[in-house]
């Protein structure tokens, strides 16, 4: 995510390195660099103009702090403005009707519909809603089937009329239908239009004026770049949008839209989705994003992730199995479980400070467990329990059985040894064991 803008703001911040204080000439070089970066990231002009503008009036002539150095304190003043230009708090999404009515809208091909499943599913696990979707796309062939594909998917009921051409009556009778059952949360999915549709523009129009929503959110691939903030700027022009969805961010190495779209719009950045998973949806926190950009990572984003598979009570059980001595490889293949489902590989490497800048040139695939997973799963039942049991001829046929070579089962061996030599010293003394480790990680919010 942002590789590119990441790895050319390093080398900026670079040109300050070893000086002693921040001048107008070291801070013009810096800054210039800054600015070709942005434009490199698809920015537009005149923001990365302003922004370097407000950076430079910030930095002349500040003194170095005792325990910084230039590049660190210009790191700092980057980081801080990034954050205000993608809208400073971040903001949360309106639920204060009943039911609450979230329209979405949008480009063709966006990942609306996608995104709307993904919506559902967020308020349905994270906000302890009943959410209902709706199929408002009466032109794109299968647009209703996709919809109700994704709502089996994540168990959330799909309102549909596939006879009926009118989405205004469509969005209308799928409040109704909500009011009669119980449902808190309407998320009406239209039709992907061109802002320069007048036709389309007019019928969504049309749906908003009827049916009132507490939020409107527009939905556009980050990957598009400038053009998702002309799109964006377009749209709101005519439909007054609440917020703004960037999907497909898992796969933008630039990161223009993300910088750009509120300072153009002046609407917040609301949700980002990070990949094709259901669970791939994070509620958009400009100075977290910041951080990323710049390197910094994202632990708090990686400690709420790892709290949502945290149970306690398996937690308990894990503990007194490691006092035990008896932590196994089915204990292990169930930690993996719980870390594939946090996200993908390469965007969870990215929350963790300096890890994306070290393994940058390291290719991260989603499947990085299959070898181990595949290890695991031609054991026994016996030798998962007692890994001690694992001769050479056990090794062997293990290799043979997982499709990998002797080495890798070693390695998975030593590793899991490694492993659980320290999980046994988290239980020593000063109580710094597993189940204070989580409990201090549930306290560790934003």
């Amino acid at each position: 995510m942002f590789d590119n803008l990441s790895d050319k703001l390093d080398k900026a911040f670079h040109i300050l390195k070893g000086h002693g204080k921040i001048t107008e000439v070291n801070v013009a070089d810096t800054l210039k660099e800054v600015r070709r970066a942005l434009l490199d990231a698809d920015v537009n002009f005149k923001i990365a103009k302003d922004f370097t503008s407000r950076v430079k009036d910030k930095a002349i002539g500040q003194d170095v702090l005792t325990t910084l150095q230039p590049g660190q304190l210009m790191v700092k003043l980057v980081k801080d403005e990034l954050t205000e230009l993608m809208g400073g708090d971040a903001a949360g999404v309106n639920l204060s009707g009943n039911p609450s009515v979230i329209l979405m809208s949008g480009l063709q091909g966006s990942g609306k519909t996608t995104f709307s499943g993904k919506l559902a599913n967020f308020l349905k696990t994270k906000k302890n809603k009943k959410p209902l979707l709706v199929a408002c796309d009466i032109y794109r062939p299968a647009a209703i089937n996709q919809l109700h594909v994704v709502g089996e998917q994540i168990g959330v009921e799909v309102y549909s009329e596939p006879d009926n051409k009118n989405a205004v009556s469509i969005a209308e009778n799928a409040i109704k239908h909500a009011k009669a059952n119980g449902f808190n949360v309407v998320i009406v999915d239209t039709a992907g239009r061109l802002a320069v549709d007048e036709e389309m523009m007019t019928e969504i129009a049309n749906v908003h004026k009827a049916i009132q929503p507490q939020e409107t959110l527009f939905v556009v691939d980050s990957m598009t770049g400038q053009d998702a903030v002309n799109t964006a700027k377009a749209f709101n022009d005519r439909l007054d949008f609440d917020g703004v969805v960037l999907t497909k961010l898992d796969g933008d190495t630039r990161g223009g839209a993300a910088i750009s779209i509120k300072s153009v719009v002046n609407k917040p950045i609301k949700f980002i989705g990070t990949g094709e998973k259901m669970e791939a949806i994070d509620v958009f926190y400009p100075a977290r994003m910041a951080e990323r950009i710049l390197g910094m990572g994202d632990v708090v984003s990686l400690v709420e992730r790892a709290q949502e598979q945290y149970d306690e009570e398996e937690a308990r059980k894990l503990q007194k199995k490691i006092a035990k001595n008896e932590f196994g490889f089915d204990d292990f293949l169930t930690q993996i479980q719980q870390v594939k489902k946090m996200g993908n590989m390469k965007d969870l490497v990215g929350m963790i400070p300096g890890a994306g800048k070290a393994l940058k040139d390291v290719e991260i695939e989603d499947d990085a467990f299959k070898h181990i997973e595949a290890i695991i799963h031609s054991m026994t039942p016996a030798e998962r329990t007692k890994p001690a049991l694992l001769d050479a001829k056990r090794k062997l046929r293990i290799a043979k059985g997982s499709g990998t070579d002797i080495q890798q089962v070693n390695q998975l061996l030593k590793q899991f040894d490694q492993m659980s030599k320290m999980m046994k010293m988290m239980q020593g003394a000063g109580g710094k064991n597993l189940m204070r480790m989580m409990g201090g990680m549930k306290g560790m919010r934003p």
